[in-house]
C-alpha cells in the first residue's frame, strides 16, 4: 500500500491502493506518465508494492511498432487536453494541442507482450534511443528527440554539410552517398538544463557527426584514415569513439586533435566459408562504473543452413512458461559468438592494450539502435531453461536502421559463461520497413524531471494530495487513461472518487448507453491467428463502443482462452473448451456452472468447438446462454436463472440445483429450430425461427410438463428473424421480427457513410419491414386465446436485441433526428437494434437499426463490420451496458 507523507509530517495510506489500481490498469508508458505528473502520485509510487509487479518498470523490453495500425480514435492519446488553473498561467506546450500517441509493444525478456502508448511518437521513423528519449527522423530533415513519457519534443538542426535525397536515410556529400546507421543520444536534455543541453551522434557510414546544443551548428568529424564503413559510435569522457566494421577504433578530442587511430581490432574478424556473417557487427559501450570503454563482437550465421549442435526450441512448446508464444532456439558451440574487450581510455598515445572480459558479473549488456544498456539482470531460470533473462550476457537487436535483411533472430543472448550455447528469439512481430526496435527500460526514476516538481500541477491549491484536493481535470486525465471496467473499480476507492467520477461520467464515459462489445479494430483482418493470441492484449482487452462516441478499451482478464456465451448487467457467461461460468465484469468473481446431464446428452464432442457442440439423438450446437436472472450478493450469488439455448433443445438453470432439459416432444426429425429465448414471470418462451411459434414452460413445474405453444403474429412467406424480449415494465411478452436478409435490389451495394466517431461504416438500406408484437402470456393462456397486439411505438425507449439479453434502453436525451439528416446520430430513441442472435456469428456482420416510426425518406440504418477476416477474431459482437452504480453495489465502497 503506497503511503505518503504531508507537509504536517503525518503519513497516510492511499485508501484501497488507488495508485496501484490505476497504474497497474494502465500501459507501462502511461502509467509511468501519471507517476510523474503529480509530486504526491510520484511519492505514493516509489513506496509502493505492487506497482512495481504490475508493470514491466526496470526490466530491459524490446520496443516495436504494432502488428497492425490501430485507428486514431481507438488511440487514447488522440485527444485534446487542456490544463486549467485559476490564477496561473497556461502552460503553452499542452493546453488546447492534441497529443496523438503511436500504440506500440513492448516485449520483456521473460514476460508476455503489451501494448505501449508513445504521446507523440508516430510522426517519424525511430533511429535511437536513451532512456526516456527517443530520436525521430522525419523528412526532409526533421529530425527531433522525443520524450517517451511526455511527449516533449526538441527539434535537431539539419547537418549542413550534407544534403538531403528522396530517401531520408541517404544524404550526399562531396558527391559521396551517406547511409545513416542510427543516432546515439550519449547524454540526454534534462530540466536542469532547461532542455538545451545535450549530446547526440549521427552516426553514418562514412561519417561521424556531433550535435551538443539545438541552438549550435553539427560538427562533422573527418576521418582521412577511414578504409571501412563504420558500425557504432559513443561518447565516452567528453571524446567520440567510433568502431568501424572490421573492428578498427578511431577517437576524436573535439577540443585538440582527432582522428586518431587508436588499435585495430583486438582478434580479426572470422568469416565462414562464404565471406560472411549475418550476425557479425561491432558495437562500444560503457563499462558498469563508466570508467572504461568496452569494444564487443558478435559474430555468427543463422540463414538456416543445417549446422551440427543447432538446437531448436519447437514454437509447439511456446506455450510453457517463460516461452510466452515466441520461437526460441538455441545455437551450440561455434556457431555464434561473442567476445567482450574493455581498455582505460585514460591514456590514448600511445593507447593501451584491450583486454579480454571473460565475466560481467551480476550485469547484462543491451545493444542495438538504442544507446548501450549495461545493468543487474536477475537470472530468470536455471540453464536448462529456455527462459532468455540472464546476467553475464550480452543482448543484441537490430544495429541500424531501416536494415533491408534484418537478422533472424531479432534478439540475441550472448552468454559469457562458457557453458550456455547462444540463444535467439524472435518477438513474433511482422516486420515493418519503417520502424526499427529499440531496447528500452520502462522506469518512472527521471518522473520528477517530467513536469513540475512542485504539487500545484495537479493539485487543487497545492494541497497535501489528498483524494479531495483531485480537481475535475485530474479525473478526466486519469479516466482518459483507463478502460471502462477499471474506471469503475476507482470509483469504488472511495465516495469522494465515485463522487468525482459520476460527476464528469457525461464527459468521460457514457454510461447507462448500450454499446457494443467487440474485439479491438486492430485484429478483424489478422491472418495469423495462431501468432495473434499470443499477445494478452488480443485474448483479454476489447472495445467498448458507444454508436455514436469514441470506442474505449474493456479489459476483461478472465475472458482469456474463453468466449462469452452471452451477457447480462455486469455478467457475462464464458466458457472454455471445459467449463461454462458466470464472471463479474468488474469484480471478476468466478461462479462455475454445472454439467449438462448426462442422461439427456452425449458430451462427447463432435466438432472443432467441443464446449458449444454436443450430441443428442441428432446434433445441436449451442446458440447462447441466457441470463435471465444475475446473480447478487444478497442471494449470496445463487440466486441465477439460466437458459442453455440449443438450436434443437434448451436446458433451464437455477442457481444451485442442476440444468433440466425443456421438451417439445415434436416428432423427428421436425425438432424445433430455435433462435432466442428469455424467462419472464416464472417462465421460460422459446421462439422457433421456422414459423414464429413460440413456446412456454413454467418454471415452477418441477416435471416440466409439455409447453403451450402461442401462435405468431403473422403468418405468410416471408422469412423473418424473430427475437424476444420483455416489455418496458417487465409484465408483457414481446416479439420482434424482421426481415431475415437484408436484400439489395439489383445487387447494388449501397454507399458507405464515414462514421468519424470509431472507425465503423454506415450504410443506409431500403426499407426493411420490423414489427414489435406484445401480450400478456399468463393471462391469455388462462383464456386459451392468444392475441398479439402490435406495438407502433416504444416511446422514449429502444431495444438491443442479440447475444446478450435484451436490453431496453430509455434514450429520452437522445436526438431522435440528426440535424443533417444522416444516420448520425446511430442510437435514437424509438428503434430496435439487432445485432448476432448467436455465437455462430455465421450470419452477415452488420448491426441492424430499425425506426418504428421513421421520417419521410428515411432508410435503414446498418453497421457494417468487416467480412473478410471477421471470422478469425472468433467472438460475436454483442451489446453491453456500463453503468457507474455498479460500484456501490458489488465493489466495496468506502469512506475515505
Amino acid at each position: 500500500m503506497a503511503r505518503s507523507i504531508n507537509e504536517s509530517g503525518s503519513s497516510w495510506v492511499f485508501p484501497d491502493g488507488p495508485l496501484e489500481e490505476i497504474a497497474s490498469r494502465c500501459d507501462v508508458i502511461t502509467a509511468a506518465s501519471l507517476v510523474g505528473s503529480c509530486k504526491f502520485y510520484h511519492d505514493s509510487a516509489t513506496q509502493s508494492v505492487a506497482l512495481p509487479a504490475s508493470q514491466p518498470f526496470g526490466m530491459p523490453c524490446v520496443l516495436h511498432t504494432h502488428q497492425t495500425e490501430v485507428p486514431p480514435a481507438h488511440n487514447p492519446f488522440y485527444r485534446v487536453h487542456k490544463f486549467k488553473q485559476e490564477g496561473a498561467q497556461k502552460d503553452k506546450q499542452h493546453d488546447a494541442k492534441d497529443r496523438k500517441g503511436t500504440l506500440c509493444q513492448l516485449t520483456p525478456l521473460d514476460r508476455i507482450s503489451s501494448d505501449a502508448v508513445i504521446p507523440d511518437g508516430g510522426t517519424g521513423m525511430w533511429a535511437g534511443a536513451n532512456g526516456d528519449w527517443i530520436a525521430l527522423l522525419g523528412f526532409p530533415w526533421n529530425w527531433e528527440l522525443v520524450n517517451v513519457y511526455t511527449g516533449r519534443r526538441i527539434p535537431l538542426p539539419p547537418i549542413s554539410e550534407f544534403k538531403s535525397t528522396p530517401d531520408k536515410l541517404v544524404f550526399e556529400s562531396n558527391d559521396q552517398h551517406l547511409q545513416l546507421l542510427k543516432i546515439a543520444i550519449c547524454r540526454v536534455p534534462t530540466a536542469a538544463s532547461n532542455y538545451t543541453s545535450f549530446s547526440v551522434l549521427a552516426i553514418f557510414n562514412a561519417a561521424i557527426a556531433v550535435l551538443h546544443c539545438a541552438s549550435s551548428r553539427w560538427t562533422v568529424l573527418d576521418n582521412q584514415f577511414l578504409a571501412y564503413g563504420y558500425s557504432d559510435a559513443i561518447i565516452h569522457k567528453g571524446i567520440v569513439f567510433a568502431v568501424t566494421q572490421t573492428g578498427e577504433v578511431y577517437a576524436w578530442n573535439q577540443l585538440s586533435w582527432g582522428p586518431l587511430l587508436i588499435s585495430t581490432a583486438p582478434i580479426p574478424p572470422e568469416l565462414d566459408e562464404q565471406g560472411r556473417y549475418n550476425l557479425g557487427s561491432w558495437w562500444l559501450a560503457r563499462s558498469p562504473d563508466g570508467s572504461r570503454l568496452f569494444l564487443v563482437h558478435t559474430w555468427g550465421v543463422t540463414d538456416g543452413r543445417d549446422y551440427t549442435g543447432l538446437v531448436r526450441i519447437l514454437p509447439a512448446a511456446a506455450t510453457s512458461e517463460g516461452r510466452h508464444g515466441r520461437t526460441i532456439r538455441g545455437y551450440g558451440k561455434g556457431l555464434l559468438g561473442c567476445e567482450v574487450y574493455s581498455m582505460d581510455t585514460s591514456q590514448l598515445m600511445p593507447p593501451r592494450p584491450w583486454r579480454r572480459i571473460i565475466s560481467l558479473g551480476s550485469y547484462s549488456l543491451f545493444l542495438g539502435v538504442n544507446y548501450p544498456i549495461i545493468i543487474p539482470v536477475e537470472d530468470g531460470a536455471e540453464h536448462d531453461r529456455p527462459n532468455m533473462a540472464r546476467s553475464n550476457s550480452v543482448y543484441t537487436s537490430h544495429h541500424a536502421v531501416g536494415l533491408a535483411y534484418p537478422p533472424s533472430p531479432e534478439i540475441c543472448r550472448f552468454s559469457l559463461n562458457s557453458e550456455d550455447c547462444t540463444v535467439g528469439f524472435q518477438t513474433n512481430i511482422r516486420w515493418t520497413w519503417r520502424q526499427v526496435p529499440l531496447w528500452l527500460i520502462p522506469s518512472f526514476a527521471n518522473a520528477r524531471q517530467w513536469n513540475l516538481p512542485s504539487r500545484h500541477r495537479l493539485c487543487r491549491g497545492g494541497g497535501d494530495g489528498h483524494l479531495e484536493a483531485l480537481t475535475g481535470d485530474n479525473i478526466n486525465l486519469i479516466a482518459a487513461h483507463l478502460d471502462v471496467t477499471y474506471t469503475v473499480r476507482l470509483a469504488a476507492c472511495s465516495r469522494e472518487l465515485y463522487d468525482m467520477i459520476s460527476k464528469d461520467e457525461g464527459k468521460m464515459h457514457h454510461w447507462d448507453e448500450p454499446c457494443l462489445l467487440m474485439p479491438p479494430p486492430a485484429y478483424w483482418f489478422d491472418e495469423h491467428w495462431d501468432v495473434a493470441r499470443t499477445s494478452r492484449l488480443h485474448d483479454t482487452v476489447y472495445d467498448l463502443v458507444p454508436l455514436d462516441h469514441p470506442r474505449r478499451s474493456v479489459a476483461l482478464p478472465f475472458m482469456h482462452d474463453r468466449k462469452w456465451l452471452g451477457a447480462n448487467g455486469d455478467w457475462i457467461a464464458a466458457a472454455d473448451h471445459h467449463e461454462w461460468c458466470l464472471v463479474n465484469v468488474y469484480t471478476e468473481r468466478h461462479i462455475p456452472l454445472p454439467s449438462l446431464p448426462d442422461s439427456k446428452i452425449d458430451h462427447s464432442s463432435f466438432s472443432y468447438q467441443p464446449a458449444y457442440s454436443f450430441n443428442w439423438g441428432p446434433a445441436i450446437d449451442l446458440l447462447k446462454i441466457v441470463i435471465c436472472q444475475v446473480p447478487t450478493k444478497g442471494g449470496r450469488y445463487a440466486d441465477y436463472k439460466l437458459i442453455a439455448l440449443f438450436d434443437k433443445t434448451i436446458f433451464y438453470l437455477e442457481g444451485g440445483g442442476d440444468w433440466r432439459m425443456l421438451e417439445a416432444l415434436t416428432p423427428a426429425p421436425d425438432y424445433p429450430n430455435y433462435c432466442d429465448a428469455i424467462e419472464l414471470r416464472g417462465h421460460v418462451f422459446a421462439v422457433d425461427e421456422t414459423d414464429g411459434s413460440t413456446y412456454f414452460w413454467d418454471t415452477a413445474n418441477e416435471n416440466l410438463m409439455l409447453p403451450f405453444v402461442i401462435p405468431p403474429p403473422v403468418v405468410d412467406d416471408q422469412q423473418y428473424a424473430w427475437f424476444l424480449a420483455p416489455s418496458a415494465d417487465g409484465k408483457r411478452l414481446m416479439i420482434i421480427l424482421t426481415v431475415n436478409k437484408i436484400g439489395i435490389a439489383n445487387a447494388e451495394v449501397p454507399p458507405d457513410i464515414p462514421y468519424a466517431a470509431n472507425g465503423l461504416q454506415l450504410r443506409q438500406y431500403p426499407p426493411v419491414a420490423t414489427y414489435v408484437f406484445e401480450l400478456d402470456p399468463l393471462s391469455t393462456a388462462r383464456a386459451g386465446d392468444f392475441l398479439w397486439r402490435q406495438v407502433n411505438s416504444l416511446s422514449d425507449h429502444s431495444l438491443c436485441l442479440g447475444l446478450n439479453y435484451p436490453i431496453i434502453a430509455n434514450l429520452k436525451k437522445r436526438e431522435s433526428k440528426a440535424p443533417d439528416g444522416t444516420l448520425v446520430p446511430f442510437m435514437r430513441k424509438n428503434c430496435v437494434y439487432t445485432a448476432y442472435r448467436n455465437i455462430r456469428y455465421n450470419q452477415y456482420p452488420k448491426i441492424l437499426r430499425c425506426n418504428l416510426q421513421p421520417d419521410e425518406g428515411e432508410t435503414v440504418g446498418v453497421i457494417s463490420l468487416p467480412k473478410d477476416g471477421w471470422d478469425s477474431v472468433r467472438q460475436a459482437a454483442m451489446w453491453f451496458k456500463p453503468a457507474l452504480n455498479i460500484a456501490r453495489s458489488v465493489l466495496p465502497l468506502k469512506k475515505q
